[in-house]
């Protein structure tokens, strides 16, 4: 009969302990993660569904879109003005700017300026709401959801190392960029259609590697107590998987979308 070692046993249960631990302190980690990106969804397709409004069909100006259907002067100033670069490149700069400065904020101010950013989201893509119909919209908002949840939940359970994706797919996106930013001057047959097919292979293998890599995260700095530091890996994991999901939705809606 082996003889019963309490050193061991209690090393036994104190590693159990922590893996129990870990395990919870995960669980809380990705709801917040989730949670945060839920909430900047919302305001996002808010803000966007708000200025839809910016199309009427009472207040004829100088900008026709459609027919009988006109934008009101504060549209027309948004959308058929200079200041709509601006409002085209904003988000980008945005991203740009909180990445480079995340470190210097806590994290209440992070999470802040994250829902900021998803409201100039919301006005860069509010002009969806007049090129396509809301039937559409709303059709390929609920398969981009079910593919994005399929995407990370794979990604979360995966047993398979796929952080080597990561400098594959980023070089991906800066394609994409720069294409996006060409075709936007000189457009060119089919290509705007291949940038969305593109777009949606690379944002969907984004989905599963960012979600993987927040895991990784967590679970290699659990342990070190840091509770605002975690806080803001919150963050940040919450706003690479809204932009994984945001540009993934905007690809399929360039596929499959109606426009009116």
């Amino acid at each position: 009969m082996a003889d019963y070692n309490p050193t061991r046993a209690a090393s036994r249960t104190m590693a159990g302990a922590r893996a129990v631990e870990v395990d919870e302190g995960l669980r809380a980690h990705m709801n917040k993660v989730y949670g945060t990106m839920s909430v900047g969804m919302l305001i996002t397709f808010a803000a966007a569904w708000a200025l839809s409004g910016l199309a009427v069909t009472d207040v004829p100006n100088e900008m026709q879109i459609g027919a009988g259907k006109y934008l009101t002067d504060f549209g027309y100033a948004l959308y058929a003005s200079p200041l709509k670069w601006v409002v085209m490149f904003a988000p980008l700069a945005f991203v740009f700017g909180f990445s480079a400065m995340i470190n210097r904020m806590s994290a209440a101010t992070a999470q802040t300026v994250f829902y900021a950013f998803a409201a100039v989201m919301g006005i860069s893509i509010s002009s969806i709401f007049l090129v396509f119909t809301g039937y559409s919209i709303i059709q390929v908002f609920l398969i981009t959801s079910i593919s994005f949840a399929g995407l990370s939940l794979w990604g979360y359970t995966t047993k398979k190392d796929i952080s080597g994706w990561g400098s594959f797919l980023i070089m991906g996106v800066i394609g994409l960029i720069v294409a996006s930013i060409v075709n936007l001057f000189w457009p060119m047959p089919g290509l705007a259609f291949a940038i969305s097919i593109l777009g949606v292979l690379i944002f969907a293998g984004l989905t599963a590697y960012d979600t993987q890599n927040i895991k990784n995260t967590y679970l290699v700095h659990a342990h070190s107590g840091d509770t605002e530091w975690l806080g803001k890996a919150a963050i940040m994991g919450a706003l690479n998987l809204y932009l994984d999901f945001i540009n993934m939705f905007m690809m399929l809606l360039q596929l499959l979308g109606n426009r009116e």
